[in-house]
Parts: C-alpha cells; sequence; structure tokens
C-alpha cells in the first residue's frame, strides 16, 4: 500500500463514520439464520489472519496481508447490494486482503467522493457498482489515471468504451435470460404473455425484455401483449396486474422483472381466484422468497442470479487482475444464471438454485466457469 499515516487515519475515521451510520442494520440484515449448515459454513471463512488454504492440489498460496481493495456500492437498503459486498469481502477473507464497504447512498456527490477517497488512499483495487453511467465512467478515468485497477459489476456493459480501460466488466446475461423465459413459455404454455417491468430505462430490463420478444417470435408460440412499468415498487405491480387481469386482455403468462413485485401479483391473482387459473406468474432473481413461492406452486418458474457469487467473482478478477495473473481488460464476462422450476426444490442443488449469501460453493461455480481465477 502507498498510504500515508495521515491519509491511513482518515480513511479509518471516514470509513467508521459511514458504518455507524447504515453499516450495524446491514449486517444484522445479512446475518444467515441457524441451519445444519451454519457451522460448516463459518469454518470455511478464513479470517484475515490465518494463512489461505490452496483451493485445489497443485494451487499457490496467495498472500493479500497488506492490501487494501474497496467496493463502492449505491447503498446497504437493498439484499442485493448487501450480498455482493458482502461476498466480495468474504473473497478477500480468503487471502487476507481488506475491504473497505463505501456506499454512496443514491447520492452523486457522495459517489465521486467516495472515488476520490479511493485515490487519495491509493487502494490497491476497486470494484465499483454505481447507480448511473455517468459514476462508472468517472471512476474508469480516475483509476486509470492512478493506476488502480477497477471492476464494474452490473453495468450491462454500458461502462465499456468510454474512453478509459476497466480490468474487467461483470454482468449477468439479460439478454440470455430473455431467451429463457420465452423458451419456458413454449414448452409450458400455450396463451400469450404481459411483461410487469421494472423500469423501462433501468439496462437490465431493456435486455431482458428484448430478449423475451424477440426469443418468442423466433419460436412463434407465444406473443407480448402488453408490457408495464412498475418502477420496481410492489405495489405499483399488484395495480398493474390486476389492471391487466380486468382489461379484457387474453394471456396466460405474466412475467414479472423481480420477486418482490412478483409475491405482490401473486397475491393479487390469489385475491382474484385466478393464481393459475388461468394465470401463471414467472419472475427473477432466485433469492429466498422466490424459491419458496417456486415450491408453493405460487410462482412457476424463475432464474437464479445471485449477487453473492457474483460478489465472489469480482473480487477474485480484481485480485487476480493486481497479481499480474490475468488481463481481462475491457472484457465483458458473465456470471452463471440457472432456470429454476418446482421440481429443483426438492433436492436443492446449490450450482441450480445459487445462494445469495456467503457460501463455499462460490469457489466451486468460479472453479467451473473461470478455472483461470483459481491460481491460489
Amino acid at each position: 500500500m502507498k498510504k500515508k499515516i495521515v491519509g491511513l487515519m482518515l480513511a479509518v475515521l471516514m470509513v467508521f463514520a459511514v458504518f455507524a451510520g447504515c453499516a450495524a442494520p446491514a449486517e444484522e440484515s445479512v446475518t444467515p439464520a441457524s441451519s445444519e449448515s451454519d457451522g460448516e459454513k463459518a469454518s470455511a471463512e478464513p479470517t484475515a489472519s490465518q494463512e489461505a488454504p490452496a483451493s485445489a492440489e497443485g494451487e499457490a498460496k496467495a498472500d493479500g496481508s497488506g492490501l487494501t481493495f474497496a467496493f463502492i456500492v449505491p447503498g446497504l437498503d437493498a439484499n442485493w447490494y448487501v450480498e455482493i459486498a458482502d461476498s466480495f469481502k468474504y473473497a478477500a477473507e480468503e487471502v487476507g486482503a481488506e475491504v473497505m464497504i463505501l456506499p454512496s447512498d443514491y447520492d452523486v456527490d457522495k459517489e465521486v467522493a467516495n472515488i476520490d477517497l479511493c485515490v487519495t488512499e491509493q487502494v490497491d483495487g476497486l470494484c465499483m457498482f454505481s447507480f448511473n453511467e455517468n459514476g462508472a465512467a468517472l471512476a474508469a478515468k480516475k483509476m486509470q489515471e492512478a493506476g488502480i485497477p477497477l471492476i464494474v459489476p452490473d453495468s450491462v456493459g454500458q461502462a465499456l468504451n468510454k474512453g478509459a480501460d476497466l480490468a474487467a466488466c461483470v454482468d449477468f446475461d439479460w439478454e440470455e435470460m430473455g431467451h429463457m423465459y420465452a423458451d419456458w413459455m413454449a414448452e409450458n404454455t400455450t396463451g400469450d404473455y404481459v411483461i410487469i417491468t421494472g423500469n423501462f430505462e433501468h439496462y437490465p430490463c431493456i435486455y431482458v425484455n428484448k430478449g423475451m420478444e424477440d426469443r418468442s417470435k423466433e419460436l412463434g408460440k407465444n406473443n407480448l401483449i402488453d408490457i408495464r412499468d412498475a418502477d420496481y415498487n410492489p405495489d405499483k405491480a399488484a395495480a398493474a396486474a390486476e389492471d391487466l387481469i380486468n382489461g379484457g386482455l387474453e394471456f396466460e403468462t405474466i412475467f414479472v422483472m423481480q420477486e418482490e413485485m412478483a409475491a405482490a401479483v401473486v397475491r393479487v391473482l390469489k385475491n382474484a381466484g385466478k393464481l393459475n387459473n388461468p394465470y401463471k406468474v414467472i419472475s427473477q432473481n432466485g433469492q429466498e422468497m422466490g424459491i419458496e413461492m417456486i415450491k408453493s406452486g405460487d410462482m412457476q418458474m424463475t432464474i437464479s442470479s445471485s449477487p453473492g457469487l457474483e460478489g465472489y467473482i469480482c473480487f477474485r478478477m480484481l485480485y487476480s487482475q493486481q497479481q499480474g495473473k490475468i488481463d481481462y481488460k475491457n472484457e465483458q464476462k458473465m456470471v452463471p444464471i440457472t432456470a429454476v422450476t418446482q421440481a429443483d426444490t426438492e433436492n436443492i442443488d446449490p450450482k441450480v438454485i445459487i445462494p445469495w449469501h456467503r457460501d463455499p460453493i462460490f469457489k466451486e461455480l468460479t472453479a467451473e466457469f473461470f478455472p483461470e481465477l483459481m491460481w491460489y
């Protein structure tokens, strides 16, 4: 690290201030409920003072002690942000590296201040989850000037080609998700479908909707007949569903972009006596509440896209780049996703229903999809 003592003290004070305001509740929200596997998970998580074990026979041991990485995140008010940041930290613990979690609280000025702090402190690498396209582009420019590798998750490729280099852009393949939904409908339904999307301007929504419509046109079995914007608000999603089922349209499937909204849609359909009679609900995320709805039959299909796995992979990529083991410069890398139906909830395979919270399966999936990151 290239920190001066004064700079280190400033970083400590600023991080303490951030977490005094919002990190304590977030920590409570990500503590896993007790289960038979809790002890196993705890024993699998090395602390910063422990030597990280080799992850497979013949792999080198890595020592990240003395290194500090930063993760700038939009906020700590949503499980998605909490889990991606926490699993980034989980991966850093394997090599004994420190991580500063810097929430921007959806404030552009605070996000810029967080970027500047990373430059001032000369962190060894930055993972930047921006809530706006300009933030990611600014971070790329400033990190390149400072010689700090930058990983950008969840920008749907929009942070690329902005005039500054990225160590990598890490995403889920949202358009492929759209194809997966269309394939499921073609195999399991005969009627048309509607979409209750998150936000018309949100890139994941744009790509999912496009992928679904394009593939369904190609397959020729189901047609998109209406699309509504619910602004990721469950109440708005419920109102949209009520309007759709009372609007005289004939359709069979309702795709809802996110499972909190899907739960509200399910309630509307249940109250109307129309859930699975005739309306089927499919959604996206694969979080615990969504899996429970799949298991009960309230939802018919979802896609497991784990922010925890994404955060874990982000650290492995960033650390490997910082150590000179890989070169993904300006490449877009896709995190594994899986389709989940009721049959998958009977004997749960964590490679199909991928956990959101830090889990040893992340290491196995990384080895399967990104073997070049398993040099330690």
